[in-house]
């Protein structure tokens, strides 16, 4: 305890810059706490960085790299350690901005966020146009000015926005958000006027990079001068060097929407001229034709067919009766030849007992009452006697 406090009430190591090497770097999960050892050629110290101060981090640590930092002195109780906090930190020879733009891009160009194949067109012919930027900047009056000039029938909704500060970047997220919420717009316009890369850091916002790609209306990135590179142009549909550059690439020139109407105009002209002198052409072929001439001739015609189609239906309808009627008598014939009637009537006789034929003598005892069958007529008779066939 008495060393710690020694070394915490020496000013010179309360607040102090440390370059060194970043080697043994930990990011704890649940705390977010950055744990890391920095080192040079003859020396090598612990240190911790808290996640309230590794949050506001302009980039990632990495192991290996250089960096500085501005630190204070303390003693670790617990293993007895000499280390350091950390309340700052800075790549040492780059900035942090570039440095979190090239690890950004690198990360989003894995993910397939920048692939050409998800770039969606934009509208030939748009309604509206969302413009999402400062209220403020020249950039707008930049875009109203070429909108109003090349098409000034072109309705725009406007988004008002922070385009740089601490709250820029989620100001930006949510307008394309709701533009995509909404649908209340053909294609978008985001964008600023130039600026330091301070000033556009905004525009490299990783939400704001997944909010654009996300979005089904066509994004028109328009962010700086054309030297100027941000995340937001790498995601974007199309990239526009300038915020007037963006409206000249999303709005139609109103004078050659008018030439092409004229030529559209010229071009249905003939189209409907043409088709005027073919039907003319094809009405004095119809009045010409034989049926215009004697509109009778063809009614006898006609007639004259229908007459031949009868008289064939007839003759085939009659051919048709004959031809069932032969098949009809040949099925009587052989029915009538199977009938019992003519068996009978060749001198055999059918007995009946009861009502019901007598097939064989078993059926039939003496005394009974039976009755024979003849071809011409029938015989009431009593059985005297039964004698059964020996088929020994």
């Amino acid at each position: 305890m008495y060393v710690r406090m020694l070394i915490e009430s020496d000013k010179h190591l309360r607040s102090f810059w440390l370059q060194g090497e970043i080697s043994n770097l930990t990011v704890h999960s649940r705390s977010g706490h950055i744990y890391l050892t920095l080192k040079d050629e003859k020396a090598a110290v612990k240190a911790v960085m808290f996640a309230n101060s590794a949050r506001m981090l302009k980039f990632s640590p990495k192991e290996g790299m250089k960096v500085l930092v501005r630190a204070r002195a303390t003693l670790y109780d617990a293993a007895g350690s000499f280390q350091l906090y950390v309340e700052d930190m800075q790549p040492y020879g780059a900035g942090a901005l570039s440095i979190a733009f090239e690890q950004l891009k690198n990360k989003l160009r894995l993910e397939g966020l920048f692939d050409e194949s998800h770039k969606k067109p934009l509208p030939d012919y748009p309604r509206r146009i969302g413009v999402i930027t400062s209220p403020t900047g020249a950039a707008l009056q930049d875009i109203l000015r070429i909108l109003k000039r090349r098409c000034p029938a072109l309705e725009v909704v406007l988004c008002p926005v922070l385009v740089q500060g601490e709250n820029a970047a989620a100001q930006l997220t949510a307008a394309v958000r709701l533009f995509d919420k909404r649908q209340c717009a053909d294609v978008i316009i985001i964008g600023r006027g130039g600026g330091s890369a301070e000033d556009l850091s905004a525009f490299n916002d990783e939400s704001l990079a997944r909010a654009i790609y996300a979005c089904s209306i066509p994004v028109v990135s328009a962010v700086g001068h054309e030297t100027d590179f941000t995340i937001c142009d790498l995601v974007a549909d199309v990239r526009a060097s300038t915020p007037s550059a963006g409206a000249e690439i999303v709005s139609p020139d109103k004078d050659m929407m008018l030439e092409h109407l004229q030529r559209c105009h010229k071009r249905m002209i003939s189209a409907v001229a043409a088709r005027i002198a073919m039907e003319k052409l094809r009405l004095s072929a119809l009045r010409a034709s034989a049926v215009m001439r004697s509109p009778k001739e063809l009614v006898h015609i006609r007639r004259m067919r229908l007459d031949s189609l009868y008289d064939r239906l007839k003759n085939s309808g009659r051919g048709c009766i004959d031809r069932e009627r032969a098949r009809l008598g040949s099925l009587s014939a052989g029915l009538d030849a199977l009938s019992p009637l003519k068996v009978l009537a060749r001198g055999y006789a059918a007995v009946k007992k009861n009502g019901f034929l007598v097939r064989s003598v078993k059926e039939v005892q003496r005394d009974d009452r039976i009755e024979i069958i003849m071809g011409d007529g029938s015989l009431d008779c009593a059985v005297c006697a039964r004698r059964e066939k020996d088929n020994g």
